[in-house]
Parts: structure tokens; C-alpha cells; sequence
């Protein structure tokens, strides 16, 4: 057998630089491209229409989505368009012959992208229906009130979505799984960390709180830096504020990764028939993507071991091979955040 495979601290590298690298490429090309549009319609008179249909820009460039109607609709005002840092605004009042209910309305482009789409409608009956649009069906068909549970499904596979793609909180959860030891610190780590972001979620989301998105997504980025510094100057043999008091870390981190994600949701905003459900239902969703994040991270490590223990018993080895894997996953998660850091602050200095 080859040597080279026998060593199991060949094992771990390859293993964990693989699930790093991947990390890193996601965290390059879509970090934020979670970020749903959002369509509202508002019967204001019979047959009668307001409509406000938002798409996100990356890089200064628009998502290229397209609002199609079907023939039944018609403009009654021409599309106005405002342009904001991080979206395209578009207002317009349309008219329907008979009713909007059972009309199709497709998303022209949305197949390409990994964008959702959160359709909000609402009724002079006073019947209101939000519905998720997809890239694998990218229409939908209008429909009046869809009840409580498609409200809390909704949400939640929205807050599900967030954390699983936004890849700054998750490389932060990353950080404090490799530094902090222990399961039952790590177990009361995480539950600060949840608790904290919990309650800067539904303070930011109600209005309680008001903070610019930009300089927290550049504080988000800061964190994971410092976090990853910690990494380094525990396996120096220093140790950091995170290693000895971790609830207090990651309940402070936690209440600005909060923000974050307010952030999201306030950009689809909340059903006003069913606000507390579906804010519950998004932390929930995001809670349910962490705890499948850290599922994969700690799969990833058992089947390293158990792959490292049948080449080899050498304890000494694996030993090493934790001790590598845990310098190069500090660096790597730093220096994807401090790239975070420096482009998050010129956005909103320049």
C-alpha cells in the first residue's frame, strides 16, 4: 500500500482542505446572491392594482429578472425605477379585467440564477398570500389567502436558504467549532450564539433597532477575523478571550450576526396578518440550516478519523494531522474574511 495514503494525516489534509476550499469558493462567487426579490401587489380598487417589484444588484449589475403578466394585465402607469445601493426599485399600477386571482405571473431568467423570489398579495377581501417562487418554477399563479401554515413554510425555508448561503455566519459558527473544546462548551457556545442573534433578529426586524446594513456586514466580517486570530494564538499556546470565556464571545458576536440577518428578512419584509409567525418561522429556518451546517462539519470529522484510524494507530500522527488541519482552517477562514473586511468598508467609505 502506498505510504503516502497509509499516513492518516494525509488523510485529514486532503479531507479538510477539500471542505475549506469549497467554502471558499462559494464564500467568492455568492456569498450574498441569497438575497431574494420581491414582488408586492396591493388591490387598491377593484380590479385595480399597486405594484412594487425589487431585484437585487451584485456588483452594480441588476439580477437579470424580467416580470412577466399574463395578457389580462395592463399597465396603468408605466414602470418608475429607483435605483438603491443594493437593489433596483420598480413601481406601477396595473389593471385586470375581472380579478388577479388565478392570473400567472412568470419570472423571466430567474432558471439562471440561485434567487427565490417572495410574492406578496394582497385583497380588498382582505385575503393576503405570500408564496417563495423558485428557480426550478419560476412562475406562480396568484391565489388568495394561503392560511398560517404556508406563512410559517415560507419563512422558514427563507431563514434556511440565509444562513446555508450566507457563508460569512457560517465560516464564524466554523471558527468556534475548531476553537472551542469540549462539548458541553461547545454546545453552550452555540446556544449563546443563538440566543444573541435571536434577539437582535426580532429587535432590528420590529423597528426596535435601527442600524445601516454596510458597516455591520464590515463589523460581521471583523468578527470572523478576530475569531480566526484567536485559532492561531491558542495553537501558539496563547490563550485568547474566545477560549476562555466562549458563551460571552459568541453571545456578543452573536447579537451583531443578529443584525445580519434582520438585515435579509427586512428586505422582504413580514406579512402584517402574521408577523410573529413568520418571524419565528425565519429564526427557526435559521436555526435548522446551522444545526445541518454543524452536522456536516462534525459527519466530515468522524469519517476523517475513522478513515485516519484504519491506515494507521499512530496517535502521535492524528495528533499532528488535527493540529495542521486546525492552523490552515484559521488562515483560510481569515483570510476570506479580511477580504470580506477591506471590500465591506471601501463599499461604504467610497
Amino acid at each position: 500500500m502506498n505510504k503516502a495514503i497509509r499516513h492518516p494525516a494525509w488523510c485529514y489534509r486532503l479531507l479538510i482542505s477539500l471542505f475549506l476550499g469549497t467554502i471558499a469558493f462559494a464564500a467568492a462567487a455568492n456569498a450574498h446572491e441569497s438575497r431574494p426579490a420581491y414582488l408586492e401587489i396591493d388591490e387598491t380598487a377593484p380590479g385595480r392594482y399597486d405594484v412594487i417589484w425589487r431585484t437585487p444588484v451584485y456588483a452594480g449589475m441588476r439580477l437579470p429578472i424580467a416580470l412577466k403578466f399574463s395578457e389580462a394585465v395592463s399597465n396603468v402607469t408605466e414602470p418608475a425605477v429607483r435605483e438603491l445601493p443594493d437593489s433596483l426599485v420598480e413601481r406601477r399600477i396595473i389593471k385586470v379585467t375581472d380579478s388577479i386571482a388565478g392570473k400567472r405571473i412568470d419570472f423571466v431568467g430567474l432558471q439562471a440564477t440561485i434567487t427565490d423570489v417572495l410574492v406578496r398579495v394582497r385583497l380588498l377581501d382582505g385575503s393576503e398570500s405570500t408564496t417563495v417562487v423558485r428557480p426550478s418554477k419560476a412562475w406562480v399563479e396568484i391565489t388568495g389567502s394561503r392560511g398560517l401554515l404556508a406563512v410559517a413554510s415560507s419563512y422558514a425555508l427563507l431563514g434556511v436558504e440565509h444562513i446555508l448561503f450566507g457563508v460569512d455566519h457560517l465560516l464564524f459558527v466554523l471558527a468556534l467549532l475548531i476553537l472551542v473544546k469540549g462539548w458541553r462548551k461547545l454546545v453552550g457556545t452555540i446556544t449563546a450564539f443563538t440566543v444573541a442573534h435571536s434577539i437582535t433578529l426580532a429587535a432590528a426586524t420590529l423597528g426596535f433597532v435601527h442600524v445601516p446594513g454596510k458597516p455591520v456586514e464590515a463589523t460581521i466580517a471583523l468578527s470572523i477575523v478576530f475569531v480566526a486570530c484567536e485559532i492561531v494564538h491558542s495553537r501558539q499556546g496563547r490563550s485568547g478571550l474566545t477560549e476562555m470565556w466562549p458563551w460571552v464571545i459568541a453571545f456578543s458576536f452573536g447579537l451583531l450576526h443578529g443584525l445580519g440577518f434582520a438585515g435579509a428578512l427586512r428586505e422582504v419584509g413580514l406579512p402584517q396578518n402574521a408577523i410573529p409567525l413568520a418571524l419565528l418561522s425565519f429564526n427557526v429556518g435559521v436555526e435548522l440550516g446551522q444545526l445541518l451546517f454543524i452536522s456536516i462539519v462534525m459527519a466530515v470529522v468522524a469519517v476523517t478519523v475513522y478513515a485516519a484510524k484504519r491506515f494507521s494507530q499512530s496517535k502521535v500522527a492524528l495528533h499532528s494531522a488535527f493540529a495542521w488541519c486546525k492552523s490552515v482552517s484559521a488562515y483560510a477562514i481569515g483570510a476570506i474574511a479580511a477580504f470580506w473586511l477591506i471590500e465591506r468598508t471601501l463599499s461604504f467609505v467610497t
